[in-house]
This record gives C-alpha cells, structure tokens and sequence, in this order.
C-alpha cells in the first residue's frame, strides 16, 4: 500500500462548487504560534480583511489563533485551492519582514469541509469566532482583536 503525508489526503476528493461554504483550517508551520506576537497577528487580520483576498470567493467569517487560522468560505466561481493558496500567500508576504526567523508561516495544504445547505451559517459562524473563548484565551468573543463576521 502506497503511504501519503497526511496533507495529501485531504486533499483527495476535494471539489470546489460555487454557493457552497467551506469551513477551512489552515495551521501555522510545526504549530509555531506566530500570531501571538501582536504584529504578525495585525498584519495577517489586514489580509483577511481585505476583499481581494478572497477573490472568487468571499469570507464570510473568520477567527486567528495563535497557531491556526478559521474561515467560512463562500465560493463564487472560485477554486478553493487557489482562495486559499492566495490567502497563505499574501499572509506569508506580510509577515515575513516581521520575523527575525526565516522558516516558513504555514504548514502545505489546509483542511476543509463542506457546510451542508441545512446547516445554519451563522450558527457555524458564531462557534468559530468563539474558538479564542473555548481556548481559554480570553474570557469574551468581544475581547479578541483577531477575528471578524460579514454580520457585523
């Protein structure tokens, strides 16, 4: 039996279908957690933040954590492999004048999962902004800088 790196696996069967919303975790190289460090983390919010980001698609929520990073993705005519590969990308650009060390921000590839269309988007949306509380890094959504909804 052939044996694949984990990263290879998910992406077997991956299908982008334009509508549908993505949950997708992308993990910062061996879980450094960069975004600790209030620049890396600023820099990084900027890029989610910014529609051309996402284009082709559009992020719909998302949650930076110390080591990992959480969208709700809606494609348009899109590929998600590219959204994403451009999102790791400009993050990379941003912080990388940031880091005294040079390895890299991300770990290959990224995990994602269809939202079925019963499933509530918002409801999706508010257990992902609330990760930084179940994490115990703050006691309050409302006192974590590094995350954002189109709800708002």
């Amino acid at each position: 039996m052939v044996s694949f790196p984990a990263s290879h696996r998910l992406r077997l069967g991956r299908v982008s279908e334009p509508g549908r919303v993505y949950l997708v975790t992308a993990t910062t190289w061996n879980r450094i957690p960069l975004f600790r460090d209030v620049a890396h983390a600023r820099a990084a919010s900027r890029v989610c933040d910014y529609p051309k980001t996402w284009a082709g698609a559009r992020c719909l929520a998302w949650v930076l954590m110390p080591d990992h990073f959480h969208g709700l993705i809606q494609l348009d005519d899109g590929d998600l492999c590219k959204v994403m590969s451009r999102f790791k990308s400009l993050v990379s650009r941003r912080v990388r004048d940031l880091r005294p060390r040079r390895y890299p921000v991300w770990q290959k590839g990224f995990h994602d999962a269809g939202l079925r269309e019963e499933e509530n988007v918002r409801a999706a949306a508010r257990y992902l902004v609330a990760n930084p509380v179940r994490a115990g890094l703050v006691g309050s959504v409302r006192d974590y800088p590094y995350w954002n909804a189109v709800w708002l």
